[in-house]
């Protein structure tokens, strides 16, 4: 029986846990892309789609961009509305015994680009999060590539018409959404069709109030979310909380210039 090759079969795990994003794989000079990604990346990028061996009956579908230049061409992914995980290889190819180990180290999408050739000089880069649970709602606003970070509080009557007004001020390129803000008729569409905006819905445990709560501390080092000006159980703590570990978990680096949060 025909068995992936061990190089593929590496691919292959790291784009399981990838889905929803095109995976770089680095391949020496070049980060190549297989599969379903290839056939995406090939037409999206006018790329000459090739084949690898793979162990398979058929040989695999594969293109790729040298490593050097790979900026313009993620470039162009996320203005489709892709999201790129950078895989590199973890140690020196000519030094490894066997298969180079290798692993994602983060994923670009609209709203956590800090590519100075991607980003525009007119305008900030900011990702977002709203948190809404019937008339109490938050909003969080960050730019990583300033390190500038907003919360703002749009509880009350008309709910949705102020979150609306809300990014419509700050007019960000992706939103993370709580459960209940994506099933809403209005921010949803909003985002997307006056925004064009890259949107995300992320589980209810992001925006737990302990979850947050920690997230929220362990980020700015404090013992206490109030050293912050956040309240016990606002809204803005739901938001800011979910934000700041989506960011941990997608751009797997230091975000230590983050290091401080204003409320608007």
């Amino acid at each position: 029986m025909s068995k992936l090759s061990p190089m593929l079969m590496q691919y292959k795990k790291l784009k399981q846990e990838n889905r929803d994003c095109i995976l770089f794989f680095r391949l020496g000079d070049f980060y190549e892309m297989f599969f379903e990604d290839a056939k995406i990346a090939s037409e999206e990028l006018d790329l000459t789609l090739t084949g690898r061996d793979c162990g398979l009956d058929e040989r695999a579908p594969m293109c790729g961009v040298p490593h050097h230049s790979c900026e313009a061409y993620i470039a162009r992914l996320i203005a489709k509305g892709y999201k790129v995980a950078i895989c590199e290889q973890m140690e020196d190819p000519s030094k490894a015994k066997g298969l180079v180990t290798r692993d994602v180290v983060r994923i670009v999408s609209p709203g956590t680009v800090i590519e100075g050739s991607i980003l525009e000089e007119d305008r900030n880069n900011y990702i977002c999060s709203v948190y809404l649970s019937g008339t109490s709602a938050g909003l969080c606003f960050i730019d990583i590539s300033t390190g500038e970070a907003f919360v703002v509080d749009a509880s009350g009557e008309n709910t949705e018409e102020r979150i609306i007004n809300e990014l419509e001020k700050f007019s960000p390129r992706e939103a993370v959404l709580n459960k209940s803000a994506a099933g809403s008729l209005s921010i949803p569409a909003f985002l997307r069709d006056n925004l064009n905006s890259h949107i995300e819905t992320l589980g209810d445990e992001f925006f737990e109030e302990s979850f947050a709560k920690s997230a929220v501390t362990s980020h700015f080092n404090a013992e206490r979310i109030s050293e912050l000006g956040f309240s016990e159980d606002g809204a803005c703590l739901n938001a800011a909380g979910a934000l700041l570990s989506y960011l941990k978990e997608t751009q797997k680096n230091d975000l230590s210039h983050i290091n401080s949060i204003d409320f608007l």
